[in-house]
């Protein structure tokens, strides 16, 4: 960044922290005590689709690696499209499973990376439930380095519930960097995972 940046006021976008992730769950804890959500052991990524050889090769590579868990039932990840045309690859885990399943995003997002398909990353996210039913997700942003609450209301098409999203951003402010641009809180509707 440079002098007339500093000048007119520009900043250099926040560079892609995958590690970040690592704190969901302690993240997780705290959102448990707070509003009563426990993880669904449900997680994806999200990407711009991609096709060709690289990518596939790419695919199953994540599959070999991750496939290796002896703790693992089921695919490792599973290839899905949503109603907008975007990529998923989904993981699900055991709910107590939360630190594996963190390990499959982070292995997922690692190995797109390392292939040449970071500018394709989006989102990744783990969902939550609580006991009478409401989902909610942690949503991390790819090329922002943080995350946001996304909590679809029950039995409605497409409405927020975004006083529990206020609510699990106050909560969770000290556990996770916390996206302050709300305009940057895209819905996932229909996310598989969440």
């Amino acid at each position: 960044m440079g002098f007339l940046d500093i000048l007119l006021g520009r900043t250099k976008p926040a560079a892609p922290d995958l590690d970040q992730l690592f704190a969901l769950p302690s993240a997780a804890v705290t959102l448990q005590a707070a509003a009563g959500f426990t993880p669904t052991g449900g997680g994806a990524v999200c990407f711009a689709t991609v096709e060709g050889a690289v990518f596939e090769q790419t695919h199953q590579e994540v599959q070999a690696l991750l496939d290796a868990d002896a703790d693992r039932t089921g695919p490792p990840v599973e290839l899905r499209q949503d109603d907008y045309g975007y990529s998923w690859l989904v993981s699900q885990r055991a709910p107590d499973q939360l630190p594996q399943l963190v390990n499959d995003l982070h292995a997922v997002n690692s190995s797109l990376e390392a292939n040449g398909f970071g500018p394709q990353l989006l989102c990744s996210l783990a969902g939550f439930q609580d006991a009478s039913g409401r989902r909610l997700a942690l949503v991390y942003l790819y090329k922002r380095g943080t995350f946001y609450p996304f909590a679809p209301q029950p039995g409605t098409s497409q409405r927020r519930d975004s006083s529990l999203e206020l609510q699990v951003k106050a909560a969770l402010a000290n556990d996770l960097r916390i996206e302050q641009d709300l305009s940057r809180w895209f819905p996932v509707w229909g996310a598989p995972g969440l």
